[in-house]
């Protein structure tokens, strides 16, 4: 079972766009130090849609390399094309990956029975334990809750990441698959109140420069300490809505290289945070206690 805070980890990179694998491997070592409970490799924080398949894959080995199995380690292997989703799910597991996170199908947009026969045909592909990710914001359709309780039927489909950032929506995914599947946040600005009516963690990216404040805030709202929970909310709220001022990952992949851990580098079409946002990043950072 993996619950707490979990990591969607940045893809450090050169100026130049090519991968940073010693500064992967510092990240790594800094989530497993402060208390991370599991690390999501080559999500969307990750710029998995600029990798190529065999960065994508990797990416993923070096982390379940470097890991060495303190904490598990869960693939994004998502993607818009039902057989490419197999392959690299299929790939994941052959790397030692622990678990798997799959994004909905974005801009084709498929209707509900769709979104219900690309999971459970990746699922009954691969046996990982693979978890369900629903982010209309980024994909364009919303995966609803009765068709996420159809899929927690599947042995392996084993969790959902939950993104929506709507509370009623999280409430009944957690009505109906009580028992039957985990649930995480994917939203840190409501991932507080999701934990509180009983989702099992948060896959954060404010994680990426404030891992043990996370960690605190979710082993708090796990365990139902309201009051310790509000107070790590408050702390980590301004830092929350800075990481988003601009289309993630570019404000986490700033605050890190502020903070001395990463280069400068982004793909496009994704570019650096413009200079009207750095201050307020900069702020936060501060504010959080992550930067002196």
């Amino acid at each position: 079972m993996i619950s707490g805070g979990i990591v969607a980890l940045v893809t450090p990179m050169y100026p130049g766009g090519e991968i940073d694998w010693e500064s992967l491997d510092t990240l790594l070592e800094m989530q497993v130090e402060q208390g991370s409970s599991a690390i999501v490799s080559v999500g969307t924080t990750g710029e998995s849609a600029t990798l190529s398949v065999a960065e994508h894959c990797e990416v993923i080995a070096r982390c379940v390399e470097t890991i060495a199995g303190r904490v598990p380690v869960i693939a994004g292997t998502g993607a818009n094309n039902t057989a490419e989703a197999v392959e690299l799910t299929v790939a994941a597991q052959r790397l030692g990956a622990d678990a798997c996170l799959l994004v909905t199908p974005y801009y084709n947009k498929p209707t509900q029975e769709g979104l219900y026969q690309h999971f459970k045909m990746v699922a009954e592909s691969v046996p990982i334990g693979q978890i369900l990710y629903n982010v209309p914001a980024r994909t364009g359709v919303n995966m609803l809750p009765e068709t996420v309780a159809r899929l927690a039927a599947i042995d392996n489909i084993i969790g959902i990441k939950e993104a929506t950032g709507d509370l009623e929506q999280g409430r009944r995914v957690l009505e109906l698959v009580a028992g039957r599947m985990q649930v995480f946040s994917g939203d840190d600005a409501t991932a507080m109140e999701l934990m509180l009516l009983g989702a099992e963690g948060n896959i954060s990216v404010t994680a990426n420069v404030a891992p043990a404040a996370v960690a605190s805030l979710c082993a708090a709202a796990c365990s139902g300490d309201e009051s310790g929970a509000h107070r790590w909310r408050d702390l980590l709220m301004p830092l929350n809505q800075a990481l988003f001022l601009e289309s993630n990952p570019i404000p986490v992949k700033w605050a890190l290289q502020r903070m001395g851990l990463i280069g400068g580098g982004i793909r496009l079409p994704l570019t650096p945070l413009a200079e009207s946002c750095r201050d307020e990043v900069e702020a936060a950072l501060r504010g959080a206690g992550v930067l002196q």
